[in-house]
């Protein structure tokens, strides 16, 4: 996804249909939020790499405490942060996370927060879904105190790519054409220069990728289900999926990716980004 400078600002994403499904997401099993967990901890390792205090943080997008219970987790990190805040689209999801420290119910669209506010601001997969990217990485800069860190993980395009190929052949097989069903995410590339952009200095992105193994694609889809994750996109087909389209699209996964064992992959392409607020001149 390119986020240039004359890109218009279009509702790609449909916010309130993701809100309902992290409401009720927030009652999934805790198996289902591995991949969050995961992710939570290599910010959590990342903030304990910084030689700093941060007397007041901000989990942008707390999901159910994943990063809070990595801090807990972690004494040197535990102790660098003496407060952190917990914030989420997802009333439900932000309440679940609330007996590890004060919780907002915070669209990263529309931050209420005043002008250096905190020392730190963390988002564990939540901002590949905001529409307005740049004006989000603004706010959270506006957000922080001068010198105040942001670190952040969100998927990027390489992500779901088995998923998406599988879906795509189906649908021309079956109806002659495709419609999206796995959203767009950002390139590693661009996300430096959206981190200079909204005025971050020592703007850094770099990625990792995951691998998870699934028995069969409907325990991937099924996962996805479960965190809130599935396609969000607006322009969505709003038609229900049949079982025939199911049933092609999970045959052609296994068909096109299945290992030795029969089991099927699933990448997660994990762009993280490293900035911080300006000092006072």
């Amino acid at each position: 996804m390119n986020y240039g400078p004359a890109m218009p600002i279009d509702d790609i994403f449909d916010r309130p249909t993701l809100r309902r499904r992290r409401d009720r997401a927030a009652a999934s099993s805790t198996e289902s939020f591995f991949l969050i967990s995961e992710v939570a901890a290599r910010i959590a390792e990342r903030v304990g790499e910084v030689n700093r205090q941060f007397p007041l943080a901000l989990d942008l997008g707390c999901h159910r405490g994943e990063f809070a219970a990595c801090v807990a987790a972690n004494e040197a990190v535990n102790e660098q942060i003496a407060t952190l805040v917990q914030s989420d689209l997802s009333a439900p999801m932000a309440m679940a996370a609330g007996d590890t420290g004060p919780v907002l119910a915070t669209d990263p669209e529309a931050l209420p927060f005043r002008a250096g506010s905190f020392d730190l601001i963390t988002s564990v997969l939540d901002l590949h879904a905001v529409n307005d990217l740049p004006g989000a990485l603004l706010q959270i800069r506006h957000a922080l105190k001068p010198d105040g860190l942001f670190l952040a993980a969100l998927f990027g395009s390489g992500t779901l790519a088995e998923l998406r190929q599988s879906w795509l052949d189906a649908e021309a097989a079956l109806k002659g054409g495709a419609s999206p069903r796995v959203a767009p995410f950002a390139e590693l590339g661009d996300c430096a220069a959206l981190l200079q952009r909204a005025g971050f200095t020592l703007p850094v992105a770099d990625s990792d990728l995951i691998t998870v193994s699934y028995e069969n694609p409907l325990h991937l889809m099924a996962d996805l289900k479960a965190i809130g994750q599935s396609n969000p996109l607006t322009g969505r087909n709003r038609t229900p999926v049949t079982r025939t389209l199911l049933s092609e699209a999970a045959e052609r996964y296994y068909t096109g990716f299945s290992d030795d064992e029969g089991r099927v992959p699933a990448s997660f392409e994990i762009l993280f980004l490293t900035g911080w607020a300006p000092t006072e001149l």
